[in-house]
């Protein structure tokens, strides 16, 4: 059914400025700037191997940009959406609705590089609040066009998403929504002593959703929480990043073995984020 984590969404209130930050944190340049008149925004986006990142600013008014506002206005800048990848959408629409959930309209979408004019076109499918469960969330089928790549990835250089970070009060509802109806891969399913905390680990497209429960009474939530990039040589990653003036910890040991790991204090624009190297 869903094949990838197709990109992330991260809501700015300056298109420029964010670009700008996101290039020194990835040591990349963005392959593409577009705008989507019908939902009244800008965005900006980064490929990777295994996924794509987008910044997304208001730019008019629609939809888009109404949900861009909102969360500037509630929360700031920040993670706000995250889009997951299927090959065949009309098919994954036929097996969500058999299991019940009411959704809306499959649309399309278009979008023209603002650097070379050159068109992208996908169909949408916006998951219902049943499915979502507080994060905003849809389907997107790539129908015409691809993302130009990045020719090269040097080895301070970001290079994949290692993985995202999403936190519940409800992981058997989690689990229920992302391996019984998503048909996404739970790779673990465990609890960590020293966060006193149960983990769940997806694994799909060479990338990870690590789900962090925090037990209380209130009704089923998740949130999108943080980022932890992927590089090739972490002390090249850190020497840049320092040399361009984006605060960073020092390197340390991670959690999970054979990795060593720092994390962004500037230039996120309000995504905790997490650099990583497997050695």
């Amino acid at each position: 059914m869903i094949k990838t984590l197709d990109h992330l969404i991260v809501a700015v209130s300056d298109i420029n400025e964010a670009e700008k930050n996101y290039s020194k944190v990835f040591g990349i340049d963005p392959v593409w700037r577009g705008e989507h008149t019908e939902y009244g925004t800008e965005n900006s986006l980064f490929n990777f191997n295994n996924t794509y990142f987008e910044l997304l600013a208001a730019k008019g008014e629609g939809l888009g940009a109404a949900l861009v506002n909102h969360a500037l206005q509630e929360t700031g800048e920040g993670l706000i959406g995250i889009v997951f990848g299927t090959d065949n959408l009309k098919e994954t629409y036929e097996k969500l609705s058999k299991k019940g959930f009411p959704l809306g309209d499959i649309s399309f979408g278009e979008g023209a590089n603002l650097k070379n004019n050159k068109i992208r076109k996908w169909k949408n499918l916006f998951l219902p609040p049943e499915l979502t469960r507080g994060i905003f969330s849809f389907l997107i089928e790539h129908t015409e066009g691809n993302l130009p790549i990045t020719n090269k990835f040097e080895s301070s250089m970001v290079n994949n998403l290692d993985h995202v970070v999403i936190t519940t009060n409800d992981a058997d509802g989690f689990i229920e929504v992302y391996r019984d109806f998503f048909n996404i891969r739970l790779a673990l399913d465990k609890f960590v002593d020293e966060w006193k905390s149960r983990m769940l680990f997806f694994r799909f497209n060479k990338t990870t959703i690590e789900v962090l429960e925090k037990k209380n009474d209130e009704e089923p939530k998740d949130s999108l929480w943080g980022l932890s990039w992927e590089v090739d040589n972490i002390k090249e990653a850190h020497s840049r990043l320092e040399k361009a003036g984006v605060e960073i910890t020092p390197i340390k040991k991670g959690i999970k073995e054979n990795t060593m790991v720092a994390t962004l204090k500037s230039h996120t624009h309000n995504v905790p984020t997490l650099l990583i190297q497997h050695t």
